[in-house]
């Protein structure tokens, strides 16, 4: 087993529409953020509630099918991993951001469109093969029986 996991799982709604763009290489990437609520009562029987917004980035075709069929305000569900970018920004002021990067991407709510799918399959390998390593295959020598 692995000495340590890197999975995010989110369901919430795209705050703006996904942006669309392409690598150097052709790579297509897509870019959106997605918000996450909760809500509780306080000690004093008071409701609050609280939005967390979340960047999310899908590489790849699974990307482009995000650009296509996702919208503002249309609810999915996201999993993949976390990852913090540094960078040096306008005069040289370091900058960081931390973002999910997708491997699978469900299309939820609304009504379904002609044409149209509701879930995106995953892209069963990444289009950064550095991203999601395949894990190792087991030799059936080590299993017992």
């Amino acid at each position: 087993m692995a000495g340590s996991v890197n999975k995010v799982i989110l369901v919430g709604r795209l705050g703006k529409d996904p942006e669309v763009r392409y690598t150097a290489t052709s790579q297509p990437v897509c870019r959106f953020s997605i918000a996450t609520d909760e809500s509780w009562t306080d000690k004093g029987g008071k409701k609050q509630s609280k939005t967390e917004w979340h960047n999310i980035v899908v590489w790849g075709k699974l990307g482009e099918i995000c650009g296509e069929y996702l919208s503002k305000g249309r609810q999915a569900y996201i999993e993949g991993k976390l990852q913090t970018r540094t960078w040096e920004g306008k005069e040289g002021k370091p900058m960081k951001s931390t973002e999910i990067v997708a491997r699978e991407v469900v299309f939820l709510g609304g009504e379904r469109q002609e044409g149209r799918p509701q879930r995106s399959e995953p892209e069963r390998k990444p289009s950064n093969p550095n991203d999601f390593p395949e894990p190792p295959k087991e030799e059936d020598d080590d299993i017992p029986f």
